[in-house]
């Protein structure tokens, strides 16, 4: 297996990773603008339409702990191709659920089987790439996945547009592109961890190494910051529909470029880690990152509660996203390191915690549909969490010989 590669090969991966790890927001934002319609159509209340973006989370969450340790034991590309020909199918149940509650239940299992391309993907980056290539590589993957959730809700909208085009029809697309990436994987992507790094496969095993990661304090440092300030985002992803259509009179295709435009933010946010990671220590840049992310959703919060004008929360979370794109690129990076062998149940941790704190925090948003306050209390109660994890788990100690490291 070559380590760290370069020219067409790098990019060929990136493309190729990049595919499957877009189907998590791909999952996640591409149906929000038909949120009021899926409300509408199956006589359904906010907080249940919410509810199957929560459904959707706990999948991505569960289906990474499983499918991570699996990997670890069998390898990344048999999990990777089963899991997405599931989420095809899965798709497909969406589509046709006659129910909210249904519907419910076929996002978690879309969730679920996501989450397959979603951790797998961010595995074989630490499989083929060490140090200071790996964050370079996770930054370029970074930035071409930002593009997902901008392109996502325009996508979305454009397809409630088209003639006799429902909501359905965006879970049909979904369907349609897993299909795809099944072939893209079996065509392209060979198996990156070789037989003899493989770990025992067994539950007793895995709760091991899963209780090792939590004892390495500065990984669940990390993890927790990422999982806190990124999983409180999710927040803005469940409210800002309702916020802006409802509150704000917005309609669904003006809605989709507003969201959109906050892939421009995180594009920005891992271009930053990408080009100052070699200058700055990336624990430093965190550290900006999430002083940001709190400043940022103060405001918001403050424009929430005086029901400031639209474009004072579109220039606040827009800020406040260019930080996730920052805090996301350089915690997994940071956290990764040294992994090995580990790096399928490191990724999922990573991964599923921004998600379990996304599936607590979506239904709060709905509590009060005539405000805004519940989204901004959320993503400034989560940032503050996400602040207080930083500085007391990762420590100056890791920040020192991070330092020295870049010295060096």
């Amino acid at each position: 297996m070559m380590q760290n590669p370069k020219g067409k090969k790098r990019l060929g991966l990136a493309l190729i990773l990049s595919m499957l790890g877009i189907l998590a927001p791909l999952n996640i934002d591409m149906y929000l603008p038909a949120f009021p319609s899926i409300a509408d159509e199956l006589d359904a209340h906010v907080s249940l339409v919410q509810l199957s973006l929560t459904a959707c989370l706990i999948g991505l969450a569960a289906g990474q702990i499983v499918i991570g340790p699996l990997s670890d034991a069998n390898g990344r590309r048999k999990p990777l191709i089963v899991s997405v020909i599931l989420f095809a199918l899965s798709s497909l149940l969406c589509a046709v659920a006659p129910t909210i509650e249904m519907l419910i239940v076929a996002r978690f299992l879309q969730g679920f089987t996501a989450s397959g391309g979603v951790v797998l993907s961010k595995a074989v980056v630490s499989d083929m790439f060490t140090g200071r290539e790996m964050t370079k590589f996770f930054a370029l993957l970074m930035v071409i996945n930002a593009v997902a959730p901008m392109a996502a809700p325009i996508a979305g909208g454009a397809i409630l547009t088209l003639p006799f085009a429902g909501w359905e029809t965006i879970f049909y697309f979904l369907g349609f592109l897993g299909l795809l990436m099944v072939v893209v994987v079996i065509l392209r992507l060979p198996e990156t961890l070789p037989p003899e790094k493989r770990v025992p496969s067994s539950i007793g095993h895995s709760v091991k190494t899963m209780i090792s990661l939590f004892n390495e304090r500065p990984f669940i440092g990390y993890a927790l910051v990422v999982g806190l300030i990124h999983g409180g985002s999710f927040a803005y992803v469940a409210g800002t529909p309702f916020v802006y259509q409802e509150i704000y009179g917005v309609s669904p295709q003006v809605f989709s470029v507003l969201f959109g435009i906050n892939g421009l933010a995180m594009i920005m946010g891992s271009f930053i880690i990408g080009k100052f990671g070699g200058i700055v220590s990336e624990h430093r840049l965190l550290q900006g990152a999430v002083v940001v992310a709190v400043s940022a959703t103060f405001v918001l919060l403050v424009m929430t509660m005086i029901q400031g004008p639209l474009v004072s929360l579109v220039i606040a979370i827009f800020v406040y996203m260019t930080a996730i794109g920052m805090i996301f690129t350089s915690s997994f990076t940071l956290a990764m390191r040294g992994q090995g062998h580990r790096a399928g149940s490191a990724s999922a941790v990573v991964g599923m915690l921004p998600l379990v704190i996304g599936s607590i925090v979506s239904p709060l948003v709905g509590i009060n549909e005539t405000s805004a306050v519940p989204m901004g209390a959320i993503l400034f109660g989560t940032s503050v969490l996400g602040t207080i994890a930083f500085f007391s788990l990762t420590g100056h100690k890791q920040k020192v010989a991070a330092d020295k490291k870049l010295a060096n």
